[in-house]
């Protein structure tokens, strides 16, 4: 366990930021996953904002990796494009 003030504070506040980066991190999934098994284009058009700013999001506070955000929105942006 740690003894200074500072190293006790550190470890409370990393575990907020663990549990946020975790909340944001399954809801975003969530929402992939909403997007993908739409299958109506006008929904899911109405829907593809929102989950490509909730993934700029999580790449902008490192929670994932630039590139795979940028695959992600490609990968939905394919699927939007390719329904009816």
């Amino acid at each position: 366990m740690a003894n200074h003030k500072s190293s006790l504070k550190r470890i409370r506040s990393n575990e907020a930021k663990r549990l946020r980066n975790k909340y944001q991190h399954k809801t975003t999934r969530n929402a992939i996953k909403r997007l993908r098994d739409t299958e109506k284009k006008k929904d899911a058009e109405k829907l593809f904002p929102s989950v490509t700013g909730m993934i700029d999001k999580l790449a902008k506070n490192n929670i994932i990796h630039a590139n795979k955000a940028a695959n992600l929105k490609s990968g939905l942006a394919q699927h939007v494009a390719s329904l009816k």
